[in-house]
């Protein structure tokens, strides 16, 4: 177990130069090396590092250079800043203030053209970071010199892997046609007679096969021979080797004839075997690279979305400016059609917006004076002056990006199986392909040493640790997208796999299977009060509470245009209600329990309190110097959602229960309206983590769907805790999923989403090792003994030859295609119907 660590951090690096599972391993023990590094998490498909930090003693300088040194690379930028009057001294703070962030590698300051250049992290640290660090040190900042446009449109490159395709594609174009020649020469004796005999000249076949090699085939070398120089091994260190075994080979035989004929090795050349596989294994990387560029497709979308610039009124003048530089306070306006710049509160017109990419729900929202709108989404059909309130990072839409980007980057259980089989898979690779030489050199067919170094090139070509390295991440990138794109966001993986083990969903009530707008109901004073007198003196009471409970009253007060006095010396009474003085009163406005606690005479109200609350209703006492004045009910209305949500979740097989504050009559009138199995009412905000702990110690799995700041204990210790994206930031925050729409039925969403992923994560690690179980043994040539005596069936021979053994082409097309399969597997989930 991890130490606690009081300062800790967690920070995303880049990391390029990864390849397959193995890779994966070597950069995480490459950060275990670092001083300060607690804890670190490599996903191969988002191709960076999750790292947790202790800050004081973590160095960025100290991290790039290890993790350069295992043969990785973690991407750095030049930004530059130009100031006004900048001084020695103020050169010394900001470039002190500046270090402090773990994004900065480097700073160099020239005082003479006053510009600080920045050596950063793309993505770690914004222009807006910089303008902070500027405005912290007092310090007149000119300009900067603006990428971070630059910066999103080459992580929109990256996501989409346009010039790792770029890389493949070309490479495959010149080794795809030289591989074709070579197997045209190779073959002509058997298949293709009529060519001229020269086609088949030795040394012509050996330049056609060098540029394949050693220009094509040098991104084997580098990235499977490089790591060598560490003590460590990948995939493509097997694909280097098996090639080079064939193609050095190959060239002793054309160089050395003799020799190779004195020890009684075989003559054939296999140039156009090392050809076929390096044409074979870049065309599935370039198909591998399309389709892991599209299982980004979604995080690319809402990057996509982020609007460049933002038209804003300064010293009374309409200016558009880069949306990095709008400042909280800015009056901003938007125009029909244009994507809302930032969040903020209109402050002027009226219109409907489209936040469909932040909800997932198509119709547009009817927003006026006093609405809330948020960046990216679009404006529709009136023009809105926005008063900025959250930029840059703080926006909804760049939250959402960095909660899908974590989701992406982290890691499910179960994907630590496959991380530990790769872990040893290329050495055990290397030892079986070792082994089977041997074999076949002692006991195989004539000429043993060629069959015997062919079948040691098939083991090591045909085995493949990028399919088990990209079995989770993968499913997890699309999966998440799909969620984000669905207005389900996912937190973290270990949600996915715990999903299919759910058996109850606990729904908080007010707000999450109830709109959480109460209205008053009723007023029921006693003889002799009026409904006007109650109404006032709790509305007084309630006046300065932020519970749902008190703005319905407050209003109603104010609906009959009631005057509200000063309340003096008032006390919470958590879960229970207030007290308070009024007018000289001493007033208590609570529940049927706190009554009960203060012993107050309610006998005239008994018989219209039951009634109300079998209705449904919430219902208050007004009790003032210890006698009751009457009683208030109020009635929150049920979303149209929550009954269908509840159905559904029953027809999954998981029992639904409600986990309330209200008391037991309003609490069980709603659940009998949604059909809910178990109800807790009167439980104390305190307590409602308890109860689903006690829920866990029975061996149940438990999902905890909530939306209010009194949810979040709960929603922290439920197995999967689920916020409606309506409620707050803190309960949005304590949640492994948040449902950006207010509706119940996101909860079907999350559950079928989750449990879709995780199965296809389990289609990709079965038909990863399947594969590999299968193929290795074929490819060592288990199957000669079966053969040995009459031979391979013609119908089989394109495949496993005269005696049993595999192609060692066949090998590589079959490795090429493993990780596209794995790939375009997890792609389905994009057209996964989840209602």
């Amino acid at each position: 177990m991890t130490a606690a660590v009081p300062n800790r951090k967690q920070i995303v690096l880049p990391v390029n130069g990864m390849t397959c599972a193995s890779c994966v391993m070597h950069v995480e023990h490459a950060f275990q090396e670092v001083p300060g590094v607690i804890q670190v998490s490599v996903n191969l498909a988002t191709e960076k590092a999750t790292v947790e930090i202790n800050p004081a003693q973590f160095e960025l300088q100290e991290a790039i250079e290890t993790v350069d040194d295992a043969g990785y690379n973690i991407p750095t930028r030049m930004r530059k800043a130009h100031f006004i009057g900048l001084t020695e001294e103020s050169a010394k703070l900001f470039e002190q203030e500046i270090a402090n962030n773990h994004g900065v590698r480097g700073v160099d300051v020239d005082l003479v053209a006053e510009t600080v250049t920045i050596d950063l992290i793309p993505g770690l640290i914004t222009s807006d970071d910089i303008r902070q660090v500027v405005v912290s040190t007092g310090l007149t900042l000119e300009s900067i010199d603006e990428d971070d446009q630059r910066d999103s449109d080459e992580e929109m490159d990256r996501l989409s892997k346009t010039e790792e395709m770029r890389y493949f594609r070309n490479r495959f174009v010149v080794a795809g046609p030289l591989a074709v020649l070579l197997f045209l020469a190779g073959m002509r004796d058997m298949l293709f007679p009529f060519l001229p005999s020269w086609v088949a000249n030795h040394y012509l076949l050996f330049a056609l096969a060098v540029p394949v090699q050693f220009w094509a085939g040098w991104f084997f070398y580098r990235a499977g021979i490089g790591p060598l120089r560490h003590g460590t091994i990948n995939m493509h260190t097997l694909v280097a080797l098996g090639t080079s075994v064939a193609f050095f080979y190959s060239t002793a035989v054309v160089i050395f004839p003799e020799f190779v004929q004195g020890y009684g090795f075989g003559t054939q050349v296999f140039y156009d075997t090392a050809a076929i596989i390096i044409s074979l294994i870049l065309l599935g990387r370039f198909l591998e690279a399309r389709a892991r560029g599209q299982s980004s497709e979604a995080i690319r979308k809402l990057i996509g979305l982020q609007p460049s610039t933002a038209r804003v009124i300064r010293d009374n003048a309409d200016i558009t400016i880069p949306v990095e530089q709008v400042s909280i306070g800015d009056l901003v306006l938007v125009r029909p059609g244009e994507r809302i710049p930032t969040d903020g509160e209109v402050v002027g017109g009226a219109s409907a917006v489209d936040e469909s990419m932040l909800t997932g729900e198509s119709l547009p929202v009817e927003k006026g004076i006093g609405s809330m709108v948020y960046g990216a989404t679009i404006n529709a059909n009136g023009a809105l002056q926005v008063r900025a309130s959250k930029v840059g990072k703080d926006t909804v839409l760049a939250q959402i990006i960095r909660l899908v980007e974590e989701a992406q980057g982290s890691k499910a259980p179960i994907q630590h199986l496959a991380d530990q089989v790769a872990a040893y898979f290329v050495p055990a690779v290397i030892g079986v392909a070792g082994m089977a030489f041997l074999v076949w050199l002692v006991v195989g067919p004539d000429p043993a040493f060629t069959w015997a170094m062919l079948t040691a090139v098939a083991v090591l070509i045909i085995a493949c640790p990028c399919a088990l390295g990209l079995a989770t991440p993968t499913a997890i990138m699309v999966g998440t997208g799909k969620g984000a794109e669905m207005g389900v966001l996912i937190k973290d993986a270990k949600a996915l796999e715990l999903a299919e083990k759910l058996r109850i969903v606990v729904l908080d009530k007010t707000g999450t299977v109830t709109v959480g707008n109460p209205v008053v109901t009723d007023v029921v004073p006693i003889a002799g009060v009026t409904e006007e007198r109650v109404l006032q003196l709790a509305a007084s009471l309630e006046q300065n509470s932020t519970h749902p409970l008190a703005g319905a009253i407050v209003s109603a007060a104010k609906d009959r245009r009631l005057d509200l006095e000063q309340c003096d010396i008032l006390e919470n009474v958590p879960g229970k209600g207030l007290r308070g003085q009024v007018q000289g009163l001493s007033l208590l406005l609570g529940n049927m329990r706190l009554m009960e606690e203060t012993q107050v005479d309610l006998r005239g109200l008994a018989e219209q309190t039951e009634i109300l609350a079998q209705l449904g209703k919430t219902v208050v006492c007004l009790v003032a110097d210890g006698q009751g004045l009457g009683v208030i009910a109020v009635a929150d209305t049920i979303k149209p959602d929550a009954v269908i949500a509840v159905e559904m979740l029953h027809e999954m097989g998981i029992r639904v229960a409600m986990l309330t504050g209200d008391n037991r009559h309003t609490a069980k009138a709603v659940a009998d309206q949604l059909g809910i199995d178990t109800v807790f009412a009167e439980v104390l905000p305190q307590d409602k983590s308890a109860y689903i702990k006690e829920l866990q110690s029975k061996g149940e799995i438990v999902a905890m769907v909530g939306d209010g700041i009194n949810d979040a204990p709960a929603l922290v210790q439920a197995d999967i805790g689920m916020a409606i994206g309506t409620g707050t930031d803190i309960a949005m925050e304590s949640a492994d999923l948040v449902l950006m729409q207010g509706d119940v039925r996101g909860i079907v969403k999350a559950i079928t989403l989750s449990k879709r992923t995780l199965r296809t994560i389990k289609q990709n690690l079965f038909w990863a090792f399947f594969y590999n179980v299968t193929l290795i043994p074929i490819a060592a040539g288990i199957l000669y003994p079966l053969f040995v005596n009459d031979g391979v069936p013609v119908v089989l021979q394109p495949f496993l030859g005269e005696y049993g053994f595999l192609n060692p082409v066949l090998a590589a097309l079959a490795m090429a295609l493993s990780s596209v399969s794995v790939v375009t597997n997890s792609l389905r989930l994009k057209v996964a119907k989840l209602i």
